[in-house]
């Protein structure tokens, strides 16, 4: 079976954007770096052309390609949290140096790619056969803009 990698499209912090995910997740490492060759219109000779890197165990291929493409909320990348602490390190870690909030748990980091920091208490909320109690909890998530577990549990509880 062939192998998927995530390939990320940066302007020129391809590498940057690597070395910032793999300070963030556990048991990753950048594994590969080519640079563009002399010789090819523009000005980005000897500068990285990709950047390959683990991110605990998932792969990945930055490449910095130039301008003309920006990231944006239709592909984001989700994180499974399994509790608040998971949630607030993540989540303030990818936050780091300029990202941007959004709601219900998404974000933006400072490259512009968007994540998803996720308690894995909310799929078992959201589908509880308690119609009132999963109503209770998408409503509760749809106000917060980092999610927050004991509030999740506690729409649940009505």
């Amino acid at each position: 079976m062939p192998k998927i990698t995530n390939c990320l499209w940066f302007d020129r912090d391809a590498g940057e954007a690597a070395e910032f995910y793999c300070a963030i997740f556990p048991n990753s490492k950048i594994t590969e770096t080519s640079y563009y060759p002399e010789g090819l219109p523009g000005d980005r000779a000897g500068q990285v052309l990709t950047v390959a890197f683990e991110l605990d165990g998932t792969p990945f291929t930055g490449l910095n390609g130039g301008p003309e493409f920006k990231f944006d909320e239709a592909i984001s990348f989700q994180i499974e949290c399994h509790t608040q602490a998971e949630v607030d390190r993540y989540w303030d870690a990818l936050l780091g140096g300029g990202g941007q909030e959004s709601q219900c748990g998404w974000l933006k980091d400072r490259f512009g790619v968007s994540w998803q920091v996720v308690p894995v208490q909310l799929s078992r909320l959201m589908s509880s056969p308690d119609k009132a109690a999963a109503n209770r909890v998408a409503a509760a998530m749809m106000q917060m803009v980092k999610l927050d577990i004991a509030k999740l549990e506690a729409a649940a509880a009505g």
